[in-house]
């Protein structure tokens, strides 16, 4: 090529350096060098977190005058991660990339900035102030009313557009995302605000049945110039005039994280109410997983026949997909049963919550099992799962944009959850009921990692960015002309998409079984991931999330993408990055104790609170220290993570705040 010039990026190991020359070389996951010229216009910069804050505190070398040579002694130290962004020539034989600028990961004692201990509660309050500030402008508390101001399209600057739809499910999002900023920080305001959030939804999308029994939230509430209209059916273009699965499934995301702080029984019984629904409406009722399958559910209904074979659904009818099985998991199950397993003191006095806690774990296991069984694809040279099927599981590859393609983050989302039912498994394996029962836990999650395992590290050969780090989007499933990688549109990458990998690799870490070099190198891929994380997907000026980067991190702004809410974006994947990376990082890397906060509120009727973060093995996690309205006490069930609440701290119309501190075993006192 002759004179060939391109602005691109690079990440990779710093492996040799030569201060003579002002260049280094890098190691990229590829396995290729590369070395990188320093210039008089090269900046180095530490990545920085959504406060904006410069950590750069590296020291000047003896004789520092500022000159290349000087930067390269100041900041360039080997075997350090490294992101250069800069100019690739290549003339002839000739080759050399300008760095116009060095992002430094580590700081000056190799620590890695984002497994710092406040990292992400830095990220996830200034995350949650945004937002706030977005929609409600400077208030500190707030009621229902507040709400009608909730809108889901949002601009580039967060400022509403003109199209003033308020959906349920991008509600719900947000509010899952207000709730675990109060998890993590104990800030009142979030709590407030996540309140107010759950009572207006309840109040305006919720649609019970005529017997009270059911309930279906509604897609969205359009404003009119006198008042609203609601909107029942979706209006997403792949689910339009139907009541899609996975819309009713993120109407329950904000719930259940919101009442795992306050024990709010009114919100229990609207979340039994809707899987209810999903159970007489969306199940398979000759699913081959026996009689009532809970989790084995068809995809859409038809709004007016209320049934999954209608003709009306054209390509959506009687169809299953990877939303309608396992979007449960993650979305609502597993905090669910966090909050309601083990069983309240007094359980006598909860016989219902026996039913419900059994028909919960019921779909954990059927669509975890489903997901084991009929997701990979039987031909081994294809390493991606399928996504979408006829009812017989049969893979539907027609299925209009999808068509044989797989998706990334799916593929990657899927360890990540199996990686957390195995872990489940594993922890009820200790509470297994006779020796039969524990032997087909341990089987069961075994076969899980095994899945998990398997994609994660198929996802890391051909899923992920082997010169710059960052999840791809979708993918051909076979690529045409024999190359290794098809793309149906771009190289782009989406921000949900980097939050799967990055919690995928980073549990992985924690909890698989692979070798000790397979979990460094989960460890490394979950380190380059929050580092392209950090870099480029964190919109400093706005103080938000871009929505997609291109390959070397270029914001991607145009059309619907520059938009900070929308259908597709709200407050609750980057929420939930934060909330996870904090607890994974803390209990698997680094080993820092960290605090979770809980609110039972004025409805609460237990008498006491469940507080494991995640589903962990069993002898990893233990709770350090309980403080009750700022009274340190140790009443604890050590085995169940579960705290017993006194007379006085369950008086009606109390809300006691309690703080748990929790430390990863064998740590404590270090």
């Amino acid at each position: 090529m002759k004179r060939f010039t391109l602005s691109t990026a690079l990440m990779g190991t710093i492996s040799e350096i030569e201060p003579d020359s002002a260049s280094f070389q890098v190691k990229c996951r590829s396995g290729e060098d590369f070395w990188i010229s320093i210039g008089k216009e090269t900046r180095f910069e530490l990545v920085k977190n959504l406060d904006g804050v410069n950590c750069d505190r590296y020291p000047n070398p003896p004789g520092f005058s500022g000159t290349p040579s000087d930067l390269l002694r100041k900041y360039i130290q080997p075997n350090r991660l490294v992101v250069v962004r800069g100019v690739y020539q290549e003339d002839g034989d000739k080759r050399r990339f300008s760095a116009s600028t060095v992002y430094l990961l580590q700081s000056q004692d190799g620590n890695f900035l984002f497994e710092s201990k406040n990292w992400w509660l830095k990220q996830i309050a200034r995350l949650a102030d945004t937002w706030l500030g977005y929609l409600f402008h400077n208030k500190q508390t707030y009621v229902i009313d507040d709400f009608k101001l909730y809108q889901t399209n949002l601009n580039i600057i967060g400022l509403p557009t003109h199209d003033s739809i308020q959906e349920c499910a991008t509600l719900s999002r947000l509010i899952y995302g207000l709730s675990s900023a109060y998890l993590l920080t104990g800030c009142e305001r979030f709590l407030s605000a996540a309140r107010a959030g759950v009572q207006y939804q309840r109040e305006i999308f919720r649609c019970l049945s005529n017997d009270g029994k059911r309930c279906f939230w509604a897609f969205g509430k359009q404003k009119t110039d006198f008042g609203y209209q609601l909107i029942t059916p979706s209006l997403n273009e792949d689910d339009k005039d139907t009541i899609p699965l996975y819309e009713q499934i993120y109407a329950l995301a904000g719930l259940a994280q919101y009442y795992r702080i306050t024990l709010d029984w009114e919100v229990l019984e609207d979340i039994e109410r809707t899987i209810r629904a999903f159970n007489d409406f969306f199940l398979d009722p000759e699913s081959e997983y026996g009689e009532n399958a809970y989790g084995d559910y068809f995809s859409h209904l038809d709004y007016v026949t209320m049934t999954w074979n209608s003709e009306a659904l054209g390509h959506n009818q009687a169809r299953k997909n990877w939303n309608s099985i396992g979007d449960h998991i993650p979305a609502y199950l597993v905090n669910l049963i966090l909050a309601i397993e083990p069983l309240p003191i007094h359980a006598h006095t909860y016989e219902d919550l026996h039913t419900f806690i059994a028909i919960c774990k019921k779909i954990l296991h059927t669509t975890s099992s489903i997901i084991l069984e009929k997701f990979p694809d039987p031909d081994p040279t294809v390493p991606f799962v399928n996504e979408r099927f006829f009812r017989n599981w049969k893979p539907d590859h027609s299925w209009r944009w999808q068509q044989d393609r797989a998706v990334i983050g799916h593929n990657l989302k899927i360890a990540w959850n199996l990686t957390r039912v195995a872990n489940y498994y594993y922890y009820m394996v200790e509470r297994a009921e006779s020796r039969k029962e524990a032997e087909e836990f341990k089987q069961f999650a075994t076969r899980l990692m095994k899945l998990a395992d398997r994609l994660a590290i198929s996802m890391a050969e051909v899923g992920i960015d082997l010169f710059r780090s960052g999840v791809f989007d979708a993918v051909e499933r076979h690529p045409a002309d024999g190359t290794f990688l098809e793309f149906p549109w771009n190289n782009t990458k989406d921000f949900w998409q980097q939050e799967q990998g990055i919690l995928a690799y980073l549990i992985l870490y924690g909890c698989t079984n692979a070798n000790r070099d397979q979990k460094r190198d989960y460890l490394q891929l979950a380190r380059e991931l929050e580092a392209f994380w950090n870099l480029f997907f964190l919109d400093q000026d706005n103080k938000g999330i871009f929505f997609r980067v291109t390959d070397i991190g270029d914001p991607v702004i145009q059309g619907s993408y520059g938009q900070k809410g929308g259908h597709s974006i709200s407050g609750y994947h980057a929420f939930e990055l934060n909330y996870l990376a904090h607890i994974y990082n803390s209990i698997y890397v680094n080993k820092h104790p960290f605090c979770l906060y809980f609110k039972p509120g004025t409805n609460c009727r237990r008498r006491s609170l469940n507080v494991l973060p995640d589903f962990v093995q069993p002898n990893v996690l233990e709770v350090s220290r309980i403080s009750v309205d700022g009274v340190e006490r140790s009443t604890l069930d050590p085995d169940n993570f579960r705290i017993e609440l006194s007379e006085d701290e369950f008086q009606f119309g109390s809300e006691t705040e309690i703080v748990v501190e929790f430390t990863p075993v064998g740590t404590k006192g270090k």
